[in-house]
């Protein structure tokens, strides 16, 4: 919101006006820039495929929070009204068929 005593840059509707700079941007943008390079550099596409084996072997051995991660990431996250009736109760009765200790068992046979 505009300051009474100036206009900020702004109209009388609280827009920017044209040739306003806006704020300071993210001051922790080049640090995390810097970060996820060296991430990026440390790891190998054999790193992630390892990574995503041991996940997917993990969400079969009955861990709920890696069959989500998987599901989330593979499948995306279903929004506000994007599930059907059935398709929530499809989702569901996988993620508690892969919470039984009976599935994990059977995989490891």
């Amino acid at each position: 919101m505009p300051s009474p005593n100036s206009s900020n840059g702004r109209d009388d509707s609280g827009k920017f006006l044209p040739g306003n700079a806006g704020g300071p941007g993210n001051p922790h943008a080049g640090r995390v820039s810097k970060l996820r390079a060296a991430l990026l550099n440390a790891i190998t596409e054999d790193d992630i495929t390892a990574v995503a084996k041991a996940i997917v072997e993990s969400a079969k051995l009955g861990d709920v929070a890696a069959a989500k991660l998987l599901f989330e990431r593979c499948l995306g996250r279903p929004g506000a009204g994007d599930d059907s009736d059935d398709q929530a109760a499809g989702r569901n009765r996988i993620l508690g068929l892969l919470a039984t200790p009976q599935l994990g068992a059977r995989h490891e046979a």
